[in-house]
């Protein structure tokens, strides 16, 4: 499989934990930073901030680094595009 001529692999169980762990590690960084700097972060940005750590991690994990060119750094852009429309979608509805 391929997503913008990027051949993408499948992780196994282990590495997507790993990247979970990671993800979550950050987000709760992320969210004690804003905390500490007293940026006003509310539900809906810590949930947009943990979907994109997450699609960050486990997007390495399928073979996207964004360290590896333009064709990665738009396919990671484009995938966080796309998940934080449906996201902003779902409060939309949810409202």
């Amino acid at each position: 499989m391929q997503l913008f001529g990027i051949p993408l692999r499948k992780p196994g169980f282990n590495e997507l934990t790993a990247a979970v762990v990671m993800a979550v590690g950050l987000w709760v960084l992320g969210v004690g930073v804003a905390h500490v700097l007293q940026l006003g972060l509310g539900k809906p940005e810590a949930g947009a901030l943990l979907l994109v750590t997450l699609w960050s991690c486990v997007s390495t994990r399928c073979g996207i680094r964004v360290g590896q060119g333009q064709r990665h750094l738009l396919a990671n852009l484009a995938v966080s595009a796309a998940l934080l429309a449906v996201y902003q979608g779902a409060w939309a509805i949810a409202a």
